[in-house]
């Protein structure tokens, strides 16, 4: 007589997986956005109930996967906004600016084409409005306030297209980008690129091919003052 077939029993989780998911939910959620600094360790034992050490191991699993980054001295901060996002930045950095800025412009002329094909009224709101908040910081001076608009200016436009899996590729190599243009001494991010308020009204406007070339004219400001700088750096 046949043995009945056992269903095979896994065996109970380890609680800091269970906490290394928690976790990753807060940052994927973004209760916990890139570049904010997380709860300091007692707080977080508080508010888990779990020991030291299990936080410590989850911490540390997060740190090694590229999302979670310690600063001595400083506490742990979010790099990345998941596995996928922190894996693109890794290889990222270890390309030139100009071919990451290349894939850029790929990512991003694509999204503006959806997302004038799209032509959603609440997305098309939203847009308007990180235009207005990007613009505003212009006028207002504030170079820090400017990059940061300008960064949401752009996510929001890819974002547009509907497609998260693209938004979440395009953080990747954009965070890295960011970073390049950040540690720029030569000179500031040019408040005067165009091609931003052409692309909005494209999407409007549901033109697909003045959306691609809108980008297409912003990716080409970025492109000159990437090779400028180049340029400063090796004289």
């Amino acid at each position: 007589m046949p043995e009945p077939d056992a269903t095979p029993i896994s065996p109970p989780r380890k609680v800091s997986e269970l906490v290394v998911e928690h976790l990753t939910d807060l940052v994927e959620r973004g209760e916990w956005p890139v570049g904010s600094r997380i709860p300091a360790e007692p707080e977080l034992v508080r508010r888990l109930g779990v020991g030291r050490n299990t936080v410590r191991e989850a911490v540390r699993a997060l740190e090694h996967a590229g999302i979670l980054e310690p600063r001595r001295g400083d506490g742990t901060y979010v790099r990345a906004a998941s596995g996928l996002d922190a894996a693109i930045g890794r290889r990222a950095r270890t390309s030139d600016a100009l071919q990451v800025l290349d894939v850029r412009s790929v990512l991003e002329r694509g999204a503006a084409r959806i997302a004038a094909s799209r032509r959603d009224d609440g997305v098309l709101a939203t847009l308007r409005g990180a235009l207005a908040a990007q613009e505003a910081a212009a006028r207002g001076g504030d170079e820090q306030a400017f990059r940061a608009a300008d960064v949401a200016f752009h996510s929001e436009l890819v974002r547009s297209a509907g497609n998260d899996l693209l938004a979440e590729l395009y953080e990747g190599i954009d965070h890295v980008l960011v970073r390049t243009l950040a540690t720029d001494a030569h000179g500031r991010h040019h408040r005067d690129v165009p091609g931003h308020r052409e692309v909005v009204e494209a999407v409007a406007a549901g033109d697909v091919d003045a959306a691609e070339r809108a980008v297409e004219t912003t990716m080409a400001a970025v492109r000159t003052h990437l090779v400028d700088r180049s340029a400063g750096e090796d004289a």
